[in-house]
Protein backbone atom coordinates (compact mmCIF):
# COMPACT_ATOMS: atom_id res chain seq x y z
CA UNK A 1 0.00 0.00 0.00
CA UNK A 2 1.66 3.25 -1.12
CA UNK A 3 -0.38 5.70 0.93
CA UNK A 4 2.01 5.92 3.91
CA UNK A 5 4.97 6.88 1.77
CA UNK A 6 2.95 9.57 0.03
CA UNK A 7 1.57 10.99 3.27
CA UNK A 8 4.93 11.25 4.97
CA UNK A 9 6.81 12.74 2.06
CA UNK A 10 4.34 15.59 1.64
CA UNK A 11 4.40 18.34 4.27
CA UNK A 12 1.17 20.19 3.41
CA UNK A 13 -1.59 21.10 5.86
CA UNK A 14 -3.45 18.26 7.61
CA UNK A 15 -6.32 16.88 5.59
CA UNK A 16 -5.10 18.11 2.18
CA UNK A 17 -2.37 15.87 0.74
CA UNK A 18 -2.97 13.24 3.43
CA UNK A 19 -6.67 13.18 2.60
CA UNK A 20 -6.29 12.99 -1.20
CA UNK A 21 -3.60 10.32 -1.22
CA UNK A 22 -5.15 8.31 1.59
CA UNK A 23 -8.59 8.11 -0.01
CA UNK A 24 -7.09 7.00 -3.33
CA UNK A 25 -5.01 4.40 -1.53
CA UNK A 26 -7.99 3.08 0.42
CA UNK A 27 -10.05 2.78 -2.77
CA UNK A 28 -7.30 0.80 -4.45
CA UNK A 29 -7.05 -1.53 -1.44
CA UNK A 30 -10.79 -2.28 -1.18
CA UNK A 31 -11.81 -0.13 1.81
CA UNK A 32 -15.45 0.97 1.98
CA UNK A 33 -16.15 4.66 2.62
CA UNK A 34 -16.94 4.52 6.41
CA UNK A 35 -13.87 2.45 7.18
CA UNK A 36 -11.74 4.71 5.00
CA UNK A 37 -12.94 7.79 6.90
CA UNK A 38 -11.98 6.27 10.26
CA UNK A 39 -8.53 5.24 9.11
CA UNK A 40 -8.02 8.61 7.40
CA UNK A 41 -8.63 10.39 10.72
CA UNK A 42 -6.09 8.14 12.43
CA UNK A 43 -3.51 8.94 9.74
CA UNK A 44 -4.15 12.67 10.00
CA UNK A 45 -3.61 12.55 13.78
CA UNK A 46 -0.40 10.58 13.30
CA UNK A 47 0.78 13.03 10.63
CA UNK A 48 0.18 15.97 12.97
CA UNK A 49 2.17 14.31 15.75
CA UNK A 50 5.13 13.87 13.40
CA UNK A 51 4.85 17.33 11.89
CA UNK A 52 4.65 19.09 15.24
CA UNK A 53 7.39 17.09 16.94
CA UNK A 54 10.76 18.89 17.30
CA UNK A 55 13.58 17.51 15.13
CA UNK A 56 16.08 15.18 16.73
CA UNK A 57 19.41 16.83 17.38
CA UNK A 58 22.73 16.22 19.06
CA UNK A 59 22.05 18.86 21.69
CA UNK A 60 18.84 20.09 23.24
CA UNK A 61 19.48 23.63 22.00
CA UNK A 62 21.15 24.54 18.72
CA UNK A 63 24.61 26.01 19.07
CA UNK A 64 24.05 29.68 18.39
CA UNK A 65 26.01 32.90 18.46
CA UNK A 66 25.22 36.45 17.35
CA UNK A 67 25.50 36.60 13.60
CA UNK A 68 24.36 33.21 12.45
CA UNK A 69 22.64 29.89 12.91
CA UNK A 70 24.64 26.82 13.75
CA UNK A 71 25.16 23.75 11.65
CA UNK A 72 25.13 20.37 13.42
CA UNK A 73 28.39 19.52 15.17
CA UNK A 74 28.47 16.12 13.50
CA UNK A 75 26.27 13.66 11.75
CA UNK A 76 27.11 11.07 14.43
CA UNK A 77 24.21 10.15 16.68
CA UNK A 78 24.45 11.21 20.34
CA UNK A 79 23.75 8.56 22.97
CA UNK A 80 20.75 8.31 25.22
CA UNK A 81 21.34 9.62 28.73
CA UNK A 82 22.18 7.16 31.50
CA UNK A 83 19.90 8.58 34.20
CA UNK A 84 21.02 12.18 34.61
CA UNK A 85 24.72 11.56 33.84
CA UNK A 86 26.45 13.42 31.02
CA UNK A 87 29.73 11.95 29.77
CA UNK A 88 32.01 13.57 27.20
CA UNK A 89 35.65 13.36 26.15
CA UNK A 90 38.09 16.26 25.93
CA UNK A 91 41.26 16.96 23.99
CA UNK A 92 43.06 20.03 22.67
CA UNK A 93 45.99 21.30 20.59
CA UNK A 94 45.75 18.72 17.83
CA UNK A 95 48.25 20.68 15.71
CA UNK A 96 47.51 19.09 12.34
CA UNK A 97 50.52 20.06 10.23
CA UNK A 98 50.42 22.60 7.41
CA UNK A 99 50.90 19.83 4.82
CA UNK A 100 47.84 18.05 6.19
CA UNK A 101 49.71 15.43 8.22
CA UNK A 102 47.44 14.41 11.08
CA UNK A 103 48.72 10.89 11.62
CA UNK A 104 49.53 11.68 15.26
CA UNK A 105 45.79 12.10 15.91
CA UNK A 106 44.93 8.53 14.96
CA UNK A 107 45.96 6.83 18.25
CA UNK A 108 43.94 9.36 20.25
CA UNK A 109 40.86 9.00 18.06
CA UNK A 110 41.03 5.22 18.13
CA UNK A 111 41.41 5.34 21.93
CA UNK A 112 38.27 7.46 22.22
CA UNK A 113 36.36 5.06 20.01
CA UNK A 114 37.35 2.17 22.30
CA UNK A 115 36.79 3.90 25.66
CA UNK A 116 33.03 3.30 26.15
CA UNK A 117 32.56 0.29 28.41
CA UNK A 118 35.96 0.69 30.10
CA UNK A 119 35.78 0.37 33.89
CA UNK A 120 36.66 3.49 35.87
CA UNK A 121 39.06 3.13 38.81
CA UNK A 122 37.35 1.49 41.77
CA UNK A 123 37.19 4.71 43.79
CA UNK A 124 35.11 6.32 41.00
CA UNK A 125 33.02 3.29 40.13
CA UNK A 126 31.02 2.37 37.08
CA UNK A 127 32.03 2.18 33.44
CA UNK A 128 32.63 4.81 30.77
CA UNK A 129 29.39 5.61 28.96
CA UNK A 130 29.18 6.41 25.27
CA UNK A 131 30.11 10.10 25.17
CA UNK A 132 27.60 12.73 24.19
CA UNK A 133 30.38 14.41 22.21
CA UNK A 134 34.09 15.17 22.09
CA UNK A 135 35.16 18.73 22.91
CA UNK A 136 38.34 20.30 21.53
CA UNK A 137 39.80 23.44 23.10
CA UNK A 138 41.59 24.85 20.08
CA UNK A 139 44.85 24.82 18.14
CA UNK A 140 43.34 22.34 15.73
CA UNK A 141 46.14 23.23 13.31
CA UNK A 142 49.82 24.05 13.53
CA UNK A 143 48.89 26.89 11.18
CA UNK A 144 45.52 27.22 9.41
CA UNK A 145 46.09 25.83 5.92
CA UNK A 146 43.32 24.28 3.85
CA UNK A 147 45.22 20.97 3.91
CA UNK A 148 45.24 20.97 7.72
CA UNK A 149 41.56 21.85 7.89
CA UNK A 150 40.64 19.10 5.43
CA UNK A 151 42.56 16.46 7.39
CA UNK A 152 40.89 17.39 10.67
CA UNK A 153 37.47 17.57 9.07
CA UNK A 154 37.92 14.09 7.59
CA UNK A 155 39.21 12.77 10.93
CA UNK A 156 35.97 13.85 12.60
CA UNK A 157 33.72 12.69 9.79
CA UNK A 158 35.33 9.38 8.86
CA UNK A 159 37.21 8.09 11.91
CA UNK A 160 35.80 9.56 15.14
CA UNK A 161 32.55 7.82 16.10
CA UNK A 162 31.06 10.67 18.15
CA UNK A 163 29.85 14.24 17.57
CA UNK A 164 32.51 16.92 18.00
CA UNK A 165 32.67 20.54 19.10
CA UNK A 166 35.73 22.78 18.76
CA UNK A 167 36.91 26.32 19.41
CA UNK A 168 39.65 28.41 17.80
CA UNK A 169 43.12 28.52 19.36
CA UNK A 170 45.93 30.99 18.80
CA UNK A 171 47.59 28.81 16.14
CA UNK A 172 44.27 28.60 14.30
CA UNK A 173 44.24 32.40 14.05
CA UNK A 174 47.45 32.27 12.02
CA UNK A 175 49.93 34.06 14.28
CA UNK A 176 51.85 36.75 12.41
CA UNK A 177 50.02 35.80 9.19
CA UNK A 178 46.34 36.02 10.17
CA UNK A 179 43.97 33.62 8.43
CA UNK A 180 40.21 33.12 8.39
CA UNK A 181 40.35 29.47 7.28
CA UNK A 182 39.63 27.80 10.62
CA UNK A 183 37.47 30.66 11.84
CA UNK A 184 35.16 30.26 8.84
CA UNK A 185 35.06 26.50 9.42
CA UNK A 186 34.08 26.92 13.09
CA UNK A 187 31.38 29.46 12.18
CA UNK A 188 29.97 27.12 9.53
CA UNK A 189 29.80 24.23 12.03
CA UNK A 190 28.68 26.04 15.16
CA UNK A 191 27.16 29.35 14.14
CA UNK A 192 29.84 31.61 15.59
CA UNK A 193 33.33 31.75 17.05
CA UNK A 194 31.66 31.86 20.47
CA UNK A 195 28.57 29.69 20.79
CA UNK A 196 26.46 27.70 23.24
CA UNK A 197 24.64 24.39 23.35
CA UNK A 198 22.81 22.24 25.90
CA UNK A 199 22.92 18.55 26.66
CA UNK A 200 21.32 16.57 29.47
CA UNK A 201 20.42 19.64 31.51
CA UNK A 202 23.95 21.10 31.29
CA UNK A 203 24.62 24.41 29.50
CA UNK A 204 27.90 24.62 27.56
CA UNK A 205 29.50 27.95 26.62
CA UNK A 206 32.32 27.83 24.06
CA UNK A 207 34.25 31.11 24.16
CA UNK A 208 36.53 32.56 21.52
CA UNK A 209 39.08 34.93 23.05
CA UNK A 210 41.24 36.67 20.46
CA UNK A 211 44.93 36.07 21.06
CA UNK A 212 47.17 39.15 21.25
CA UNK A 213 50.37 38.38 19.36
CA UNK A 214 51.73 41.77 20.42
CA UNK A 215 52.12 40.57 24.01
CA UNK A 216 54.69 38.00 22.87
CA UNK A 217 53.58 35.82 25.77
CA UNK A 218 51.57 32.58 25.87
CA UNK A 219 49.85 33.84 29.02
CA UNK A 220 47.02 36.20 28.06
CA UNK A 221 43.88 37.84 29.44
CA UNK A 222 40.48 36.54 28.41
CA UNK A 223 39.35 39.25 25.99
CA UNK A 224 36.71 41.84 26.82
CA UNK A 225 34.60 40.55 23.92
CA UNK A 226 34.67 37.00 25.31
CA UNK A 227 33.74 38.21 28.79
CA UNK A 228 30.88 40.24 27.33
CA UNK A 229 29.52 37.19 25.46
CA UNK A 230 29.77 35.20 28.69
CA UNK A 231 27.94 37.85 30.74
CA UNK A 232 25.13 38.16 28.20
CA UNK A 233 24.63 34.42 27.95
CA UNK A 234 24.69 33.79 31.71
CA UNK A 235 22.15 36.57 32.20
CA UNK A 236 19.70 34.49 30.13
CA UNK A 237 20.55 31.16 31.81
CA UNK A 238 18.59 30.00 34.89
CA UNK A 239 20.83 30.31 37.96
CA UNK A 240 20.45 26.66 38.98
CA UNK A 241 21.47 25.33 35.56
CA UNK A 242 24.92 23.71 35.67
CA UNK A 243 27.28 25.51 33.27
CA UNK A 244 30.52 24.38 31.63
CA UNK A 245 32.70 27.13 30.12
CA UNK A 246 35.39 26.29 27.54
CA UNK A 247 38.30 28.46 26.38
CA UNK A 248 41.55 27.85 24.57
CA UNK A 249 43.54 29.41 27.41
CA UNK A 250 44.11 27.11 30.37
CA UNK A 251 44.17 28.10 34.03
CA UNK A 252 47.92 28.79 34.09
CA UNK A 253 47.68 30.93 30.94
CA UNK A 254 44.76 33.15 32.03
CA UNK A 255 46.15 36.41 33.43
CA UNK A 256 42.76 37.86 34.46
CA UNK A 257 41.27 34.93 36.35
CA UNK A 258 39.49 37.23 38.80
CA UNK A 259 37.70 39.02 35.96
CA UNK A 260 36.62 35.66 34.56
CA UNK A 261 35.36 34.41 37.94
CA UNK A 262 33.60 37.74 38.54
CA UNK A 263 31.76 37.29 35.24
CA UNK A 264 30.36 33.99 36.51
CA UNK A 265 28.54 35.89 39.25
CA UNK A 266 26.00 33.68 41.01
CA UNK A 267 25.65 31.31 38.06
CA UNK A 268 26.18 27.61 38.69
CA UNK A 269 29.48 27.29 36.80
CA UNK A 270 30.69 23.79 37.63
CA UNK A 271 33.71 23.55 35.30
CA UNK A 272 36.08 25.59 33.12
CA UNK A 273 37.88 23.77 30.30
CA UNK A 274 41.09 24.95 28.64
CA UNK A 275 43.94 23.74 26.46
CA UNK A 276 47.03 25.63 25.23
CA UNK A 277 49.68 24.01 27.44
CA UNK A 278 49.23 20.46 26.09
CA UNK A 279 49.17 18.58 29.43
CA UNK A 280 46.43 17.07 31.57
CA UNK A 281 46.02 19.18 34.71
CA UNK A 282 43.36 20.22 37.21
CA UNK A 283 43.17 23.37 39.34
CA UNK A 284 40.70 25.12 41.62
CA UNK A 285 40.17 28.88 41.71
CA UNK A 286 37.65 30.54 44.00
CA UNK A 287 35.96 27.18 44.35
CA UNK A 288 35.66 26.63 40.57
CA UNK A 289 37.32 23.57 38.98
CA UNK A 290 39.56 24.19 35.96
CA UNK A 291 40.52 21.22 33.77
CA UNK A 292 43.31 21.47 31.22
CA UNK A 293 42.72 19.18 28.24
CA UNK A 294 45.65 17.16 26.85
CA UNK A 295 47.18 17.32 23.38
CA UNK A 296 47.58 14.27 21.11
CA UNK A 297 50.68 15.86 19.57
CA UNK A 298 53.96 13.97 19.71
CA UNK A 299 55.18 15.98 22.71
CA UNK A 300 51.87 15.50 24.52
CA UNK A 301 51.14 13.01 27.32
CA UNK A 302 49.11 10.55 25.25
CA UNK A 303 45.96 11.23 27.26
CA UNK A 304 42.25 11.66 26.61
CA UNK A 305 40.27 13.44 29.32
CA UNK A 306 37.06 11.68 30.32
CA UNK A 307 34.49 13.90 32.05
CA UNK A 308 31.36 12.66 33.78
CA UNK A 309 28.72 15.01 35.19
CA UNK A 310 26.03 13.58 37.45
CA UNK A 311 23.40 15.19 39.66
CA UNK A 312 25.82 15.72 42.56
CA UNK A 313 29.30 14.80 41.33
CA UNK A 314 31.85 15.90 38.72
CA UNK A 315 34.62 13.52 37.67
CA UNK A 316 37.45 14.27 35.24
CA UNK A 317 40.16 11.68 34.72
CA UNK A 318 42.71 11.14 31.92
CA UNK A 319 42.97 7.86 30.08
CA UNK A 320 46.54 7.11 28.95
CA UNK A 321 46.28 5.39 25.58
CA UNK A 322 50.05 4.96 25.40
CA UNK A 323 50.13 3.08 28.72
CA UNK A 324 46.63 1.58 28.39
CA UNK A 325 45.58 2.64 31.89
CA UNK A 326 44.00 5.48 33.84
CA UNK A 327 46.38 8.34 34.72
CA UNK A 328 44.84 8.48 38.19
CA UNK A 329 47.32 10.75 39.93
CA UNK A 330 47.06 13.91 42.08
CA UNK A 331 46.98 17.05 39.96
CA UNK A 332 45.56 15.20 36.96
CA UNK A 333 42.15 14.06 38.19
CA UNK A 334 39.09 15.75 39.61
CA UNK A 335 36.33 14.29 41.78
CA UNK A 336 34.19 16.96 43.43
CA UNK A 337 30.60 17.51 44.57
CA UNK A 338 28.46 19.81 42.41
CA UNK A 339 24.91 20.98 41.88
CA UNK A 340 24.44 19.03 38.68
CA UNK A 341 21.51 18.54 36.31
CA UNK A 342 18.16 17.75 37.87
CA UNK A 343 17.11 14.14 37.69
CA UNK A 344 14.36 13.68 35.10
Amino acid sequence: MTVLKSATTERGPPGSVVNDYAMKGFAMNGFDQPRAQVVRRILVCAWMMVALSPPLAIAEKSAVSPGGEAAPASSAEAPALNGSDVTFFGWSDQHVQTNGDGSHLVPAVEAMNRLPGKKYPERIGGTVAKPAFVFGCGDITEWPTNAAKKTYEEMLAKRLKFPAYDIVGNHDEGGQSPSETIKRWIIARHGGLSYTFDFGGVHFIALFSKYDEGLNNPAQPVSAEALDFLLQDLAKTPKDTPVVVALHLCYDAITNRDALADAFGRSNVILVLGGHYHRSKVDRFRGIPFVQLPSPFKNGPGHIMVIRISKDRLVAIPWSYRENRWADRPGLTLDVPIRGPATK
